[in-house]
């Protein structure tokens, strides 16, 4: 099925907005604090703290910061345990997403994911998922000088698939997504099925779309057309 539309590329946030990753971090997180003697977290906690990056769900589940001592030890072996769970990987595409990249691909439209979660952990979750080869680019922090909500992230996919910014959606779950999206002047969907703050106020962020169900994603992209 070709999806009818003239958007030229569609780039997607990867955790909590293209891949439901957050029962990797529940697993790694939970085996981290048994290995400390601790009792197990809530995954409702992790799965609203994935999107702020490994630091946070280390403060979160041990109740430290950052310039507490042993803090990056701990980040450390955090890091180290996902690594390894990635070989093993829980992560699955978002309802209705196999369906709408496949629609893509037939449809000779480009996507791609700029993501702020570092490329060596990037690269082997989406070759995991036999993602890989599909996703047309991948920006990470690693090819940037700035990450989200900088724009550069986004210009630079942008420059590489060769695509019209007025032209190309950035969907996210997270405020800097939106924030990224709105500087770079592409159009941007709050992707509000992800994994947002409990005291998030999404239609606060002045995405130009919001999504709350991921099936629904490719029937907006459809109503997408410019003359």
């Amino acid at each position: 099925m070709t999806l009818k539309t003239s958007i030229e590329c569609v780039l997607f946030d990867l955790d909590g907005t293209l891949v439901d990753t957050a029962p990797d971090f529940v697993d790694v997180v939970n085996q981290l604090l048994s290995n400390y003697n601790k009792g197990p977290i809530e995954p409702a906690l992790v799965y609203s703290t994935v999107s702020d990056g490994a630091r946070a769900l280390v403060k979160l589940s041990f109740k430290i910061e950052e310039k507490d001592e042993g803090f990056l030890e701990i980040n450390k072996q955090l890091l180290e345990l996902y690594e390894r769970k990635l070989d093993a990987t829980q992560s699955v595409l978002y309802p209705g997403l196999p369906g709408l990249l496949t629609n893509l691909d037939e449809s000779k439209i480009p996507w791609g994911i700029v993501t702020n979660k570092p490329w060596k952990y990037s690269e082997k979750l989406l070759a995991q998922m036999n993602l890989l080869d599909r996703c047309s680019v991948l920006i990470c922090p690693d090819h940037v000088s700035s990450p989200k909500p900088n724009p550069e992230p986004i210009l630079v996919a942008c420059k590489q698939l060769g695509c019209a910014t007025g032209k190309t959606v950035y969907i996210g779950d997270h405020l800097r997504d939106i924030q990224a999206a709105k500087s770079a002047e592409v159009i941007a969907i709050a992707a509000a099925y992800g994994y947002l703050h409990a005291d998030a106020k999404i239609e606060e962020w002045q995405a130009d779309f919001i999504v709350k169900d991921s099936t629904k994603i490719q029937g907006l992209l459809g109503k997408l057309n410019f003359r």
